[in-house]
């Protein structure tokens, strides 16, 4: 099947002119009420803990840095970044931890819950949860290598969560490349902030459940067959992922086989290599609907910086993602595991 550049046009046009209302109006205001300046008099010292911690997390787990980020992701594509995902289930409050996208691939909880109590020490409720995670974030992208870009502040943190929109608004797997751009914009997010944003996962493990049906499905097929590499690879990931059965399922493979605890753009060299191990990111370079994301990875396969530069712009409106009731009856958490008594 061809589809021309034509084509390809119009079906973008139609998603972008259906979601792009949607989005913006329920995004729209928060961009304006952050700054960088947001605790420079109330917590003068927050970047320095942040960071602190941080430092200690990635130092003692390399693993730790994806966790963080993935949190982040997670959470500012539910009900904006306000810190919902961090809540644990109660009596009166379904938390998002449990949702199906969360359940099984969500780390790092304890990270923030260190950093929050850090803070507390030193100003006791000031600092949101959801700003935390921000800047945590940021700082775990740096530790491994990664771009550094400014943190706008003053979020405020959530009294609900919605374990619904976890099970939906997030982009999954094994979803196609249509379904996934829908998604981001959703949340305003471009398909350059969705491509720049994927390369998050030059650092990370993927579970054998979110790749069994990438690695025994089209996977030959995007690969070059007579690349020894690929051939091994391939045979490598069958060996830790299983075709039937639960035992394997938990089983855990680097999304960047080739520097997986570094924050670089060989995760688009992967791609081009047709040796992406989830089936939502090799969309991004092996769909025939991926005209537009094709070029972008080539693009940042080509330019490190290029990619830096996009990826600190796009974490930059992905942390921008807000939702006007939060601002309006959201609150400081004491705890980032539950809201205000």
């Amino acid at each position: 099947m061809v589809i021309s550049n034509k084509v390809y046009g119009v079906v973008m046009m139609i998603v972008f002119c259906g979601l792009f209302v949607v989005s913006y109006s329920l995004f729209e205001t928060g961009e304006t009420r952050l700054t960088l300046d947001y605790y420079t008099r109330t917590c003068p010292n927050v970047l320095q803990i942040v960071r602190k911690e941080m430092e200690c997390a990635v130092l003692s787990e390399p693993r730790n840095a994806a966790f963080v980020v993935r949190l982040h992701f997670h959470d500012c594509f539910v009900q904006g970044c306000d810190g919902s995902v961090l809540l644990d289930d109660t009596i009166t409050l379904q938390g998002e931890k449990k949702a199906s996208n969360n359940i099984h691939s969500l780390k790092g909880f304890r990270i923030i819950d260190r950093i929050k109590n850090s803070i507390e020490s030193e100003c006791p409720g000031i600092v949101s949860c959801a700003d935390i995670l921000t800047i945590a974030a940021r700082d775990a992208v740096i530790l491994v290598g990664g771009p550094y870009w400014d943190v706008p502040l003053g979020r405020k943190d959530s009294t609900s969560a919605s374990y619904e929109l976890a099970n939906t608004n997030l982009p999954s797997a094994n979803e196609g490349l249509l379904s996934i751009i829908s998604k981001f914009l959703y949340q305003g997010l471009s398909v350059t902030d969705m491509v720049a944003l994927s390369g998050a996962h030059t650092i990370g493990m993927a579970r054998c459940e979110n790749f069994r049906q990438r690695i025994y499905g089209d996977f030959d097929a995007t690969s070059d067959p007579n690349n020894p590499i690929s051939g091994s690879y391939i045979e490598k990931l069958r060996s830790i992922c299983p075709l039937v059965g639960k035992t394997g399922e938990d089983n855990i493979t680097a999304m960047d086989n080739m520097t997986p605890e570094l924050f670089d753009n060989s995760y688009f060299h992967i791609l081009m290599r047709g040796e992406g191990v989830l089936n939502s990111d090799q969309e991004l370079y092996s769909s025939l609907l991926g005209i537009e994301t094709k070029a972008l990875v080539k693009k940042y396969a080509a330019d490190p910086i290029a990619f830096f530069q996009q990826f600190s712009d796009s974490m930059v409106k992905l942390g921008n993602i807000t939702y006007s009731d939060s601002f309006v009856n959201g609150e400081v958490r004491k705890n980032c595991r539950f809201i205000n008594t």
